[in-house]
């Protein structure tokens, strides 16, 4: 399988678990000119935008240092687009999560931006 491929099946399985969680799926793999949001949801009053971070094991680094500054710039400017798009105000509850996904563990960081 290539790594798009492989992408798409732990995007699967981490919707999934945020369907467990209470998440209400809106959309996958968003893309803009800026960049791309994996997943963006509802989880009760917060819009979510979601990265998935998927390793078989701790051998490249743990998932969540795969979402450096520069990821997360991306993927907040593509939110602003995505808001504006389809004419959310701009007093949204906004969170930005990751699930980060090593070997068939499965975690869900909410505000993970504030811990990144």
């Amino acid at each position: 399988m290539n790594n798009r491929a492989i992408g798409t099946v732990y995007e699967i399985k981490a919707a999934e678990e945020l369907i467990k969680l209470g998440y209400t799926i809106i959309e996958k793999n968003f893309y803009c000119k800026g960049g791309e949001i994996d997943i963006i949801a509802k989880d009760g009053e917060y819009l979510c935008f979601i990265e998935v971070k998927y390793r078989t094991d701790n051998s490249d680094g743990d998932p969540l240092e795969a979402v450096d500054t520069r990821k997360i710039k991306r993927i907040c400017k593509s939110a602003v687009f995505y808001m504006t798009r389809y004419g959310y105000p701009d007093d949204t509850p906004v969170r930005f999560d990751v699930v980060s996904i090593l070997g068939e563990e499965i975690m869900v960081i909410k505000n993970a931006f504030d811990y990144i």
